[in-house]
């Protein structure tokens, strides 16, 4: 049996929901990606648990793949770089099965899966929106969402939650000069 997630913001698209792996709670940042029991919980939140095993040389390979994602969306001069990087542990081979054509995800060293899934995945957002990538506006908060919403103006890893902290503050800010 897995522990529940417990990361505020879950459910994004695999890379961003790897980047969600580090979170601010009471102004101390959290790592769910401290041990392999929180690779596992990771794993199961992406439905990446039956296809790969959550063991050291994994979870060492998955940060690997965080913090070249965090370097993109963060604008790091090697960023590119070390993307490629991770994508060069994977590859897609194309299939032909009952059902039609298909691709699939071929690995000399499985436990590069994790970390090439997050990467490939990431390259899918780049081809599809790049703009809908985005950082929570919040100032103390580091997730980062896809945003889905019609018109693309999200601007919260939460309206419940950093946008209500930001509402409430410019509230008290009014209140404070009046």
């Amino acid at each position: 049996m897995t522990a529940a997630d417990p990361r505020p913001l879950t459910g994004e698209p695999v890379s961003l929901d790897l980047l969600n792996t580090r979170w601010m709670r009471d102004g101390e940042l959290q790592d769910l990606l401290t041990s392999v029991a929180g690779l596992r919980i990771w794993l199961a939140a992406n439905g990446l648990a039956g296809r790969f095993t959550a063991d050291a040389a994994t979870l060492e390979h998955t940060l690997t793949a965080r913090e070249a994602l965090a370097s993109l969306v963060d604008g790091g001069a090697d960023a590119a770089a070390r993307v490629d990087a991770v994508l060069g542990r994977g590859r897609i081979r194309a299939t032909l099965t009952a059902a039609g054509p298909g691709e699939e995800a071929e690995f000399a060293d499985p436990a590069w899966g994790p970390a090439w899934t997050a990467a490939r995945g990431h390259l899918d957002l780049l081809r599809t929106a790049p703009d809908r990538i985005r950082a929570c506006a919040h100032e103390s908060c580091v997730l980062h969402f896809f945003d889905t919403s019609r018109n693309g103006t999200r601007r919260w890893c939460s309206m419940a939650v950093c946008g209500n902290r930001a509402k409430a503050s410019r509230h008290w800010a009014r209140g404070r000069e009046a």
